[in-house]
Parts: structure tokens; C-alpha cells; sequence
């Protein structure tokens, strides 16, 4: 008899990998003495073949949801993804996600790993996505999370599920939420302002602009100062509040969200997409 000491963590890492039940890994990993390739082995000849086969498959596809809690304060991005576009556009595998996003917010869930966790009716996110391995034959995953808190959070779902989008505001206004988050998800801003983009960015950019000058046989001695207008005009294109509104390119984001409320603020946004 066995003497090895299966962990909890190995039992769920074989879940992963094969779709098989806790009970059934557990088991396979008990009668293999930990060994992982034997207890694939294992459940494949137990019936498991199908699941057993996805670890290897990539997960481009999936559906992405966008959804904040009752009181807006609090939103959520999930990609629950798959193989192929036919699984993804599948109305009972985008209510399947659906189903997963409301655990996530009925359960206050801040990770992948805790969502997992939670349960749909009887049984956990996990042992859900799981029989939708076994039964649909494709790898399948809770692939993303995010998560943002504030005075105010709207969300956005772009292009039948492909993109999600959250938007956290200072103060409640929905029509500017929305906005907002339209025009993250049209021009996919690195930052709120040029004070928020990581230093090494700023730095990686100069130093892009500085080698274009030179290639280009400009003196050194004007590198640094049309670098310095380059990186300006990145934060431009690339910030959320420097970037022309898609809906009026004559302002900015930040005359928009001036206009509407002069002390209406973006404090945190979010943006997941497919690919």
C-alpha cells in the first residue's frame, strides 16, 4: 500500500491538466505514488481520454465578461476562454460564463484562484469548468481576472464578448462610465496620465526616440530635445486623458470629463481583450 503523501495542490494541478473530478485525481495519484504521468495514465484508462488531452491545446478563443456589483462600486472582468470561436459564440457557454461572473460577485472574490473555489449550486467553478472540458472536448479555463474598487465603476462589453472594459470614477455618472470606457476600449490607453506610466516606459520610449534621430543623421546635440517631444507626443496617443475623445476629436478626454463634471476623475480602469 501507498505511502505517499498526496497534497491538495497536486490533486488540483491534475484537475487542471486532465478535467477530471477531485475524487478520480486523487485516487490516480494515490495509485501511481505521485507519479503525474502515470496518473494520467491512469484516468485516461479510466475513461478520461478526452480531458486528458487538453493540457497541450491553446485557449485563444473564450468569452469575456464585463459586470460590477449593485451598488457600482465595485466591477469585474473574467475571460472564461476556449479553443474555437463556435465553442465561444455558443449561448450556453457565454450563460456559463455569465454563471461564473455572478459567483465571482456574489462571493466578493479578489483571484483566479479563489473564484475556482466558490460554488454554483452544489459544486465549485473548478468542478464546473471541468464538465465543460469533458463534455464540449476543449481546453477550457478561467484564463483572466481583474478586479477595481471606487466611488463608482462602470463596465463595458466590446464586440460580442471579445473585450471587457472597467472604468473607476471619483463620483456616480453613468453616461461618462460609458464613454470612458468606449474610448479604452477603441484606443487602449498604457495609463490615466503621463504621472502614471511606469518610469522605465518613459525611458524605453526616450531611448527609441533618440536612436530614430540619430539614424535619421541628425546632430547630437538636438537629440534630447525633439526625444523630449517624441516622448510628449506619446503621452499624447498613449494616456488615457491626453488622447482625442472618439467621440469629438477637437478635446481631449480630460476637457471631455471637465465639461460634464469639472470634479469628475478617472481613478482606475481596466481592459481585457481576446488575443
Amino acid at each position: 500500500m501507498s505511502t505517499t503523501t498526496i497534497t491538495a495542490s497536486e490533486i488540483n494541478k491534475l484537475r487542471q491538466q486532465t478535467g477530471a473530478g477531485m475524487m478520480d485525481c486523487r485516487k490516480a495519484l494515490v495509485e501511481s505514488n505521485g507519479n503525474f504521468e502515470e496518473a494520467i495514465d491512469y484516468l485516461r484508462k479510466k475513461g478520461q481520454k478526452v480531458a486528458a488531452l487538453r493540457g497541450d491545446r491553446e485557449a485563444k478563443e473564450g468569452v469575456i465578461i464585463a459586470k460590477t456589483s449593485d451598488d457600482n462600486k465595485t466591477g469585474y472582468i473574467i475571460n472564461v476562454s476556449c479553443e474555437t470561436d463556435f465553442v465561444s459564440k455558443n449561448a450556453e457557454y457565454i450563460a456559463f460564463a455569465q454563471s461564473i461572473m455572478d459567483a465571482a460577485i456574489v462571493n466578493n472574490v479578489n483571484s483566479i484562484e479563489e473564484l475556482n473555489g466558490v460554488k454554483i449550486g452544489e459544486e465549485t467553478v473548478a468542478d464546473k469548468v471541468n464538465e465543460q472540458v469533458a463534455k464540449i472536448g476543449e481546453k477550457i479555463s478561467v484564463s483572466r481576472f481583474e478586479k477595481i474598487k471606487a466611488p463608482f465603476v462602470a463596465a463595458y462589453i466590446h464586440g460580442s464578448y471579445r473585450m471587457g472594459v472597467l472604468v473607476g470614477l471619483n463620483k456616480a455618472n453613468e453616461d461618462a462610465g460609458k464613454d470612458v470606457a468606449m474610448q479604452i476600449a477603441a484606443m487602449n490607453p498604457i495609463a490615466i496620465d503621463q504621472n502614471s506610466v511606469a518610469p522605465e516606459t518613459i525611458e524605453r520610449e526616450r531611448n527609441i526616440a533618440i536612436e530614430q534621430i540619430k539614424a535619421e543623421g541628425k546632430p547630437a546635440e538636438m537629440a534630447e530635445k525633439i526625444a523630449a517631444g517624441k516622448v510628449n507626443k506619446f503621452f499624447k496617443e498613449s494616456t488615457l486623458l491626453a488622447q482625442a475623445f472618439v467621440k469629438d476629436g477637437n478635446k481631449s478626454v480630460a476637457d471631455y470629463l471637465k465639461s460634464v463634471d469639472p470634479e469628475l476623475k478617472v481613478i482606475e480602469f481596466k481592459r481585457v481583450a481576446l488575443g
